[in-house]
């Protein structure tokens, strides 16, 4: 653990201590703090930064956690801790906000062409929070849409994920040319162009109906671009880590 960068490990301690205590808490600790659409009821403003440290299954926690301290240690070496923890929760928060959007487009565009229908916003409301409908609400709808925009009201967000995939730009403007691995694909590939590849893979799935398991893949596009958003800035601007001492 020496070798661990400090705030790296913190990091680390907090995400298992969460995915422990989920673990005995169940549906409930899902309920209270992983990120809900905003007008759900389920919603309270500490999940846009809570969800962060939830995770759905072991694999989930493990990859990420190995992406985090892979990618992340040589990054706070270099910012310090300050400056590395200001930049994971804003790409964190920049994910949330971008999947967010596109759940809001989800089911905005869906309620539109209900109401365009005659279709009252009571029996919206009912379609949005249980998934009941008439099928005579087909006519001006297909089926497809509507467990659409079930799924994006109702949906559930956990995962560092979005973050890590800003810790993945970032680490790709620091050290570009570093070789890099995917696990299924054993070739070396430039931080550079492996980054990319990864972001073009989640725009795919996600504007596609090939995703495998309910991943946010606008939340990965998200933090990576508040990620790439941010490197461009500091080095425009010169942003030293005397700023963050």
């Amino acid at each position: 653990m020496r070798r661990i960068a400090e705030t790296i490990k913190q990091l680390l301690i907090v995400n298992v201590l969460f995915f422990v205590g989920s673990q005995y808490l169940g549906p409930l600790s899902y309920d209270l703090l992983a990120l809900h659409y905003p007008d759900n009821d389920n919603f309270f403003a500490w999940q846009l930064v809570s969800h962060m440290f939830m995770h759905g299954s072991i694999m989930h926690i493990a990859f990420n956690m190995l992406g985090l301290w892979m990618f992340g240690s040589p990054l706070e070496q270099m910012w310090g801790s300050k400056k590395f923890l200001f930049f994971y929760f804003s790409t964190g928060l920049g994910a949330a906000g971008l999947q967010l959007l596109m759940y809001s487009i989800t089911i905005n565009s869906g309620s539109t062409m209900l109401l365009d229908a005659g279709v009252a916003q009571q029996t919206i409301d009912q379609i949005l929070s249980s998934g009941s409908y008439n099928t005579s609400i087909l006519q001006y709808i297909d089926q497809d849409k509507l467990y659409a925009m079930y799924e994006a009201f109702n949906a559930t967000m956990v995962g560092a994920s979005g973050a890590l995939y800003g810790v993945l730009v970032a680490f790709a403007f620091m050290f570009p040319n570093a070789e890099l691995m995917m696990i299924f694909l054993p070739i070396p590939i430039k931080a550079k162009y492996f980054v990319p590849l990864l972001i073009v893979g989640d725009l795919f799935f996600g504007f596609s109906s090939y995703s495998v398991g309910s991943i946010a893949h606008f939340a990965h596009v998200g933090g990576a671009l508040t990620g790439f958003v941010m490197m461009w800035y500091w080095k425009k601007n010169q942003f030293n880590n005397q700023r963050w001492s």
